[in-house]
């Protein structure tokens, strides 16, 4: 198994959870999803979690019952600092138009937040988003992605599938 650690978007929960693996059909996984939560291979961020706790459905009760080993609050001195850098990375960024700022600068949006506490703790960010910026073009996007903007910061981002052969998980 790896020493790499993970951090999840809360797409890369709620996307199998709606779509592919439902509790009654891949409990398994949701074990073991949640055994690498409590061992501490998977962090969670605060934000994330608080995003998923809106929904008051089966995956939110999944989550609140976890004793989490390493639930990040996203108001760490460190962490924030990085948050500024991430955030100045979409400002100076000539991909994006304004908006991408304004979206990605609100408190309770988890994305840039991920990634500032990715680069803070050296974490893999987990999640279902794709990139969008092509090379050699000169597209400009109202918003922001997680993929595109984690690589610009050095930043390694994956999804699901890598996660579960990196930490063994079967369905």
């Amino acid at each position: 198994m790896s020493d790499e650690k993970f951090l999840i978007d809360t797409n890369s929960f709620i996307e199998p959870y709606n779509k592919y693996y439902s509790f009654d059909l891949a409990a398994n996984f949701w074990k073991q999803l949640k055994y690498h939560i409590e061992i501490g291979n998977i962090a969670l961020l605060d934000v994330v979690k608080d995003e998923i706790s809106k929904g008051k459905d089966e995956l939110s009760q999944w989550l609140n019952d976890i004793d989490i080993l390493e639930e990040i609050d996203h108001r760490t001195p460190d962490i924030i600092s990085n948050y500024s850098r991430v955030l100045q990375e979409i400002q100076d960024n000539p991909n994006y138009k304004e908006t991408a700022l304004a979206n990605w600068a609100q408190e309770t949006v988890a994305d840039a937040w991920l990634i500032a506490t990715a680069l803070t703790n050296n974490y893999t960010i987990i999640t279902f988003e794709r990139g969008q910026r092509i090379p050699n073009r000169k597209d400009v996007f109202k918003n922001a992605k997680i993929p595109d903007v984690a690589e610009d910061l050095g930043v390694k981002v994956a999804d699901l599938y890598y996660l579960m052969r990196t930490l063994g998980i079967k369905l």
